[in-house]
C-alpha cells in the first residue's frame, strides 16, 4: 500500500459544491510535450520495476480517503523511491483509477482511468487534487478487471506489480465477480492489496479480506475519519530553500514545457497547504531518481537520450535558448544538471536527519497507525522485499 505512496484542489473547491463544478472526466488532458514521453523511455526493459495501480472509491462517503491520499502521497513515494535491487535504483510507475462515482459513465461500471501507468508524479498529484466525490455504485471486481486489461503491466516474475483498491462498500457488488478478477491477477503475478475503509470485521464479512487472499496480497483497514498528522522539523525551512533552487534547474521544452513547469510549482503549493512537513516530503521526493520529467524538462530529456540536443527543433526550445548553437544548448544543460545533482545531494543528506527526527517525535506521541500511508507503506515494503528489493535508507 505504498504510495507518499504513489501524490490542491480540495482547498480551492469545496467538496460540498462538487455538483457545480466540472467533473474531471470532462476535463481535457494536458497537451503532451514534443519528444520523450513519461513511462516510455527505457521502462519496457526495466529490470527493477515497481508498478502500482491505485483504485480509489470516490463515492460520497470517501472524502476522508481521498484527503488522506492527497496528504500522504509524497511520503509513500519517498519510501518506495528508496527501493534498490543489486545496487540499482527501482523504477517507480503509478496508475490511478477512480470508481463508484455517479458522475462517471454507467456503461463502463462507473470507472475512470485518471492516469495510466506512468512515472509522471506531478501529473499524479495534480489529478489526485482534482478528484471529487459523488454518489456511488462501487464495483470492485469490475475496476480490478479494468485495470488488469487496460494498463501496460511489465512482464516477469521478478517484477513487483501491485493493485491497491480502497473503498467501503461490499466487495461483491457488480456483475463482474471479484473472485474471477482477483484470480486473474494472481495468475499473472499481480498482487492485490485491499483497504477497507471501516472496521476489520465488517471488511471480512463484506469480502474485502477474501479479495486480498485470492489476490495473494494483504487485507488492511484504515480510519478515513482520522486526520493525517504532519510532523514539522527544524529542517523544513532549509528544504524549502533548496526546493526553490531545484525548480530553477528545470527548463521546459516543447508545446507543454512551460505549462508543466508551472504545474511543478503548483504541486509544491498543493503539498504546502497541508503543512510545512508535507511540503518537505514532496521536496525530498523530487530529489530522488524516481522523480523524472523527460517529457518536458531538457535536463532529464538529455539524460534519457544522449542525442536529445541534436534532435530538438528550434521551435521546441524555450525562449531563452532560441538562436543558441547546439554547443551552447548542451553547455546550459550540463550546467543545470551539475547544479541539480548538488542540490539533490544536499536534500538527500537532510532526508536522513529528517527521518531520524520524525522517528523520535513519533515515538513520543503515539497516534493511530490506521492511516493510508502507514498501512500502505508497511505492506508494500514487505512485498518488495520478497522480490529482492532492499531499502538502505
Amino acid at each position: 500500500m505504498f504510495l507518499k505512496m504513489l501524490l490542491t484542489a480540495l482547498f480551492f473547491f469545496n467538496l460540498n459544491t462538487a455538483s457545480k463544478l466540472p467533473h474531471p472526466s470532462t476535463l481535457s488532458p494536458l497537451p503532451s510535450a514534443a519528444g520523450l514521453q513519461p513511462s516510455t523511455v527505457g521502462h519496457a526493459a526495466a529490470q527493477n520495476s515497481i508498478q502500482v495501480a491505485l483504485l480509489l472509491d470516490t463515492s460520497n462517503s470517501m472524502d476522508g480517503l481521498i484527503d488522506q491520499a492527497k496528504a500522504q502521497l509524497w511520503k509513500m513515494v519517498n519510501r518506495l523511491a528508496d527501493a534498490q535491487r543489486q545496487n540499482q535504483n527501482a523504477t517507480l510507475e503509478i496508475a490511478l483509477y477512480e470508481y463508484g462515482n455517479d458522475g462517471l459513465d454507467a456503461r463502463t461500471g462507473f470507472i475512470r482511468q485518471v492516469q495510466p501507468m506512468s512515472t509522471d508524479l506531478d501529473g499524479l498529484s495534480e489529478k489526485l487534487f482534482q478528484l471529487r466525490t459523488n454518489g456511488g455504485n462501487e464495483y470492485c471486481g469490475h475496476v480490478i478487471k479494468t485495470s488488469l486489461d487496460s494498463l501496460k503491466w511489465t512482464n516477469g516474475a521478478d517484477q513487483l506489480r501491485i493493485i491497491v483498491i480502497a473503498g467501503n462498500e461490499p466487495f461483491t457488488q457488480g456483475e463482474i465477480d471479484y473472485r474471477t478478477s482477483c484470480q486473474q491477477a494472481a495468475e499473472r503475478g499481480i498482487i492485490i492489496n485491499t483497504i477497507h475503509c471501516g472496521d476489520y470485521e465488517t471488511g471480512v464479512n463484506t469480502k474485502w479480506q477474501d479479495g486480498a487472499t485470492i489476490g495473494k496480497g494483504k487485507y488492511l483497514i484504515i480510519d478515513t475519519g482520522k486526520k493525517v498528522v504532519h510532523i514539522s522539523t527544524p529542517y523544513d525551512s532549509k528544504v524549502g530553500e533548496l526546493n526553490e533552487r531545484l525548480n530553477k534547474t528545470y527548463i521546459g521544452y516543447g508545446s507543454s514545457g512551460m505549462d508543466k513547469k508551472e504545474r511543478q510549482v503548483a504541486q509544491d503549493k498543493n503539498a504546502a497547504l497541508y503543512s510545512a512537513g508535507n511540503a518537505t516530503q514532496r521536496a525530498v521526493a523530487k530529489s530522488k531518481s524516481t522523480y523524472r520529467n523527460e517529457d518536458w524538462d531538457m535536463v532529464d530529456a538529455a539524460k534519457a537520450d544522449e542525442k536529445f540536443v541534436d534532435k530538438i527543433k528550434e521551435e521546441e526550445l524555450p525562449q531563452e535558448l532560441k538562436g543558441k548553437s547546439k554547443t551552447e544548448i548542451q553547455a546550459e544543460i550540463d550546467r543545470l544538471s551539475k547544479e541539480r545533482t548538488a542540490i539533490r545531494k544536499e536534500l538527500a543528506d537532510l532526508d536522513k536527519e529528517i527521518a531520524r527526527y520524525i522517528a523520535a517525535e513519533s515515538a513520543k506521541n503515539a497516534t493511530s497507525t490506521e492511516t493510508l500511508d502507514n498501512v500502505l507503506i508497511n505492506a508494500v515494503v514487505e512485498q518488495a522485499q520478497t522480490k529482492g528489493f532492499v531499502f538502505p535508507n
